[in-house]
C-alpha cells in the first residue's frame, strides 16, 4: 500500500521482572538430594564416604535455599540504555540458548550483572519483548560478540 504510513522504528522501553525460577529450583534439589546417594555408592571408604554424603547435602539444600532467596529483580531496556533496579546501565546484550534468555548487562560503576530466565519464568509476551528490544539496539548484537 503505497499511501500506507509507516510504522516507527523505535519501540518503548522492554520491562522485564526475573524472580528465581521453580524449574531451576526443582533441578537443584533433585540434585542436591542425589550427590549424597552418589558419594555413598563410589568406591570411597564409609569412613570418608558418610561425612563427604553430608556435606553434599548439606551444601546442596544451602544453595537451593540460597537462589530461592534472591530478590526480584526489575530490568528496563531501551535502545538507548537502560536500567536494573533503578540503576542506570551504560551497556547491555542478550543471548538465547534454546528457551532460556540471558541478559548481561554493566551498571554505571562497571559491574557486570548477569540474569538468566527460564521459560516459567518468561511468559511468551515479554519474551517476544526481549527480542523485539535486543533487535532493536544493533549494538547489543556487537556487545554479544565482545563479552567474554
Amino acid at each position: 500500500m503505497p499511501n500506507s504510513t509507516r510504522s516507527s522504528p523505535a519501540s518503548g522501553p522492554c520491562r522485564l521482572e526475573w524472580r528465581p525460577s521453580r524449574w531451576l529450583l526443582a533441578a537443584l534439589l533433585i540434585l542436591a538430594l542425589l550427590a549424597p546417594v552418589s558419594v555413598l555408592a563410589s568406591g570411597l571408604p564409609r569412613a570418608w564416604a558418610w561425612p563427604l554424603a553430608l556435606a553434599a547435602l548439606g551444601w546442596g539444600i544451602a544453595s537451593v535455599r540460597r537462589q530461592a532467596r534472591r530478590p526480584v529483580r526489575r530490568l528496563v531496556l531501551a535502545a538507548d540504555g537502560g536500567e536494573l533496579d533503578g540503576h542506570a546501565l551504560r551497556g547491555w546484550s542478550v543471548a538465547w540458548r534454546g528457551p532460556l534468555a540471558f541478559v548481561r548487562a554493566v551498571d554505571g560503576q562497571g559491574r557486570c550483572h548477569r540474569l538468566a530466565w527460564w521459560p516459567d519464568t518468561l511468559p511468551p509476551a515479554a519474551r517476544r519483548e526481549l527480542r523485539l528490544a535486543a533487535l532493536a539496539r544493533p549494538a547489543s548484537r556487537e556487545a554479544a560478540a565482545v563479552a567474554p
